[in-house]
């Protein structure tokens, strides 16, 4: 019997078992165990739900942004508590970050006005930007214990930071646009938003397309189907995967596309199924791709191989 400490329907977090992922947490359900009994079967709840290599199958019958998976109790661990509004954090605490829907390991390198906080990953050897709310002290679970261990005042009650809004769009804003014409699927354009014309609409104008005579930039009007905020910064890889999803810049826009081929350079095979073409790019020229899903971006991670 596996996962004597963890019951059906308990809130867990997740380790991540790809390479380029590890030691990232990720929360998820536990919702049964493996038939064999040696693992516990989770649902992570939309911030995984790329990790799995058979998702686009799963999709067409669940129709959820869910991905169940059987892992390993080892990798598994009971949700920590949530910190307190009072918690200050301080040079050189080592913390988790969120973002790109998991919780990452770093170490505060810098403190800066409005509670905004430099982190720093040893494995990526890039710092970032966080909010106090998008970051916790990091703890380890050891034999039913967190180490370092809870002091009075830890705890907080408080709910998760609130989720991206459409009310979140306004003048000004920086987004991205996707558009449904013949050729231009699964592309992604920088705008910034000019009006809100109402309910769903906005007026956008282009960062990089322009008008037919090359003059200004084009504006048009976007419903809100097509639009998404700009994505978060991502920590900086080395190389891409194969069959790694990805974000390709052409034509002066994001494509989403997936590594057909890993070459020298390093340069690589990126075919796009919106279009059904397949380029060679630079590495310079790609990106981690992220999904905008329910008001939190989702990492599109490399599929598993079972």
């Amino acid at each position: 019997m596996v996962g004597s400490n963890f019951k059906i329907g308990d809130e867990v977090e997740v380790t991540s078992p790809i390479h380029n992922m590890r030691g990232t947490l990720f929360p998820a359900k536990i919702i049964g165990k493996s038939r064999d009994k040696t693992k516990l079967k989770v649902e992570y709840n939309k911030v995984k739900a790329k990790i799995d290599g058979n998702l686009s199958r799963r999709k067409r019958h669940q129709q959820r942004n869910e991905v169940e998976e059987e892992v390993d109790v080892a990798l598994i661990r009971p949700l920590p508590p949530q910190e307190s509004k009072y918690c200050c954090f301080k040079l050189g605490d080592v913390v988790d970050a969120f973002f790109c829907g998991g919780w990452w390991e770093g170490v505060i390198t810098d403190v800066m006005k409005d509670s905004t906080f430099g982190v720093y990953f040893r494995f990526a050897k890039e710092k970032f930007e966080f909010e106090s709310e998008e970051l916790r002290l990091h703890r380890e679970w050891v034999k039913g214990s967190w180490l370092p261990p809870l002091q009075q005042g830890d705890v907080s009650t408080t709910e998760e930071p609130k989720p991206w809004m459409k009310e979140d769009f306004v003048q000004g804003t920086q987004v991205e646009i996707c558009t449904d014409e013949d050729g231009f699927q699964g592309a992604w354009f920088a705008a910034n938003i000019v009006k809100v014309m109402g309910k769903d609409k906005f007026l956008i104008r282009y960062k990089s397309i322009k008008t037919d005579d090359g003059k200004e930039f084009l504006t048009e009007e976007v419903d809100a189907q097509h639009i998404r905020p700009c994505p978060p910064e991502t920590v900086v890889v080395e190389s891409f995967s194969l069959n790694e999803e990805v974000d390709a810049f052409y034509n002066d826009g994001w494509w989403e596309g997936v590594i057909r081929k890993v070459l020298r350079g390093p340069r690589y095979r990126v075919y796009f199924k919106g279009t059904k073409d397949e380029l060679l790019f630079e590495h310079s020229d790609l990106r981690q791709r992220q999904d905008w899903i329910d008001r939190t971006w989702v990492m599109a991670s490399q599929a598993l191989k079972h």
